[in-house]
């Protein structure tokens, strides 16, 4: 796997961030979803930035919604929910719904995992449900699959859950920019992952049934929801207080991996989007620049292509087509290239700008682990 160069995420005036999670007080959505609804026929599914849900094929359904809901006097300002809308009462085997926390393992090498000075970890986070009940976090080494999991149970009011976890000496953490550490919460899950006994005392080779033995289920009743803010993962035994990010930096290492640019209607009858040059009488090459180094080359989107257009020689030209495509030359991935194609009427070499036609319209540069 490649390593990448990158502008420290985890690193702020030469001091390392206590917390190894981002966003997770789930403040950052820059998606723009309030929610996202009908959940769990499988896949993966982002709302607030780096914290995800994950679901293999369930009977059952749920929302997943940024709130405003969280504990008091703590400076909180968003919480993730999860709420059951369809209900799973008869459990198949396989079925799984995690909510998810994926991290870098360049950023983890402070864990010395794999070593003799190996340390211990100490995962924090605030939840609450509708009811008391049993789920389980799991601490997955993903280059070395292994694992290990706690049991938790939630309130009805908000509480501060923590949970330690022993130091691993055996199988270090690759030294890369792909995903090496994952946090995953189990809020529901088939005899494959329940039918064991928990791994809870250390970290082993991975058996599915250890992962999650003796939870219960969000999925149990359209009642069922639960709210996490908060989360933390640090170094040693103990908890510190939850690690407030100033609000650019959080936002910077959140556009590491995911970069939406909103180009909303309402701002006059054009927006600027970027310049560039004719490539031919049908397509303009326009180079895109992130405001931080991604994670890597990312996927690029666009919501309506239809509602772009580009402007030469004083003509506007709406698009037919778009897709972008990323220089990763020396492993420092800051710019995409968009390819905005035409029906005719560019000239090669000439000037042009990419703008949109005042009207909503979202840009994302997808680089997730």
């Amino acid at each position: 796997m490649s390593q990448t160069k990158v502008e420290a995420p985890f690193v702020e005036n030469n001091q390392p961030f206590r917390n190894f999670c981002i966003n997770g007080d789930m403040k950052f959505n820059q998606r723009g979803n309030s929610s996202v609804t009908g959940l769990g026929a499988g896949g993966a599914h982002y709302l607030v930035d780096r914290t995800r849900t994950y679901s293999v094929t369930t009977a059952g359904r749920y929302t997943i919604s940024q709130e405003t809901d969280v504990p008091s006097g703590l400076g909180f300002t968003n919480s993730l929910k999860m709420q059951c809308t369809t209900a799973d009462t008869s459990i198949a085997a396989g079925e799984l719904t995690l909510i998810q926390h994926r991290m870098e393992g360049q950023f983890l090498q402070s864990i010395a995992k794999g070593t003799s000075s190996a340390k211990q970890l100490t995962v924090s986070f605030y939840a609450k449900a509708n009811e008391a009940r049993v789920h389980s976090l799991e601490v997955k080494d993903e280059d070395n699959t292994r694992h290990c999991s706690k049991l938790f149970t939630t309130t009805t009011d908000w509480k501060r859950h923590v949970l330690t976890f022993p130091a691993d000496t055996t199988g270090a953490l690759d030294n890369d920019n792909a995903q090496s550490i994952s946090l995953n919460f189990f809020m529901h899950a088939g005899s494959t992952y329940t039918g064991g006994t928990l791994q809870s005392g250390s970290f082993a080779a991975i058996s599915n049934g250890n992962r999650a033995a003796g939870i219960g289920s969000i999925m149990a009743s359209t009642d069922n929801n639960f709210f996490i803010t908060g989360l933390q993962m640090e170094l040693g035994d103990a908890a510190t207080d939850f690690e407030f990010v100033p609000h650019d930096v959080q936002l910077r290492r959140c556009q590491r991996y995911c970069f939406v640019n909103h180009l909303y209607s309402g701002v006059g009858a054009t927006g600027a989007v970027g310049s560039g040059q004719c490539n031919s009488t049908t397509r303009a090459d326009i180079p895109y620049h992130f405001p931080t180094t991604m994670r890597s080359i990312p996927t690029v989107s666009v919501s309506d292509a239809t509602k772009l257009r580009v402007q030469h020689a004083g003509s506007v030209t709406a698009l037919s087509s778009f897709s972008g495509e990323g220089d990763g030359t020396n492993g420092s991935f800051h710019t995409v290239m968009l390819y905005c194609t035409v029906s005719s009427g560019l000239t090669a070499g000439r000037g042009v700008n990419l703008i949109h036609n005042n009207a909503a319209v979202t840009i994302t540069c997808d680089s997730e682990l």
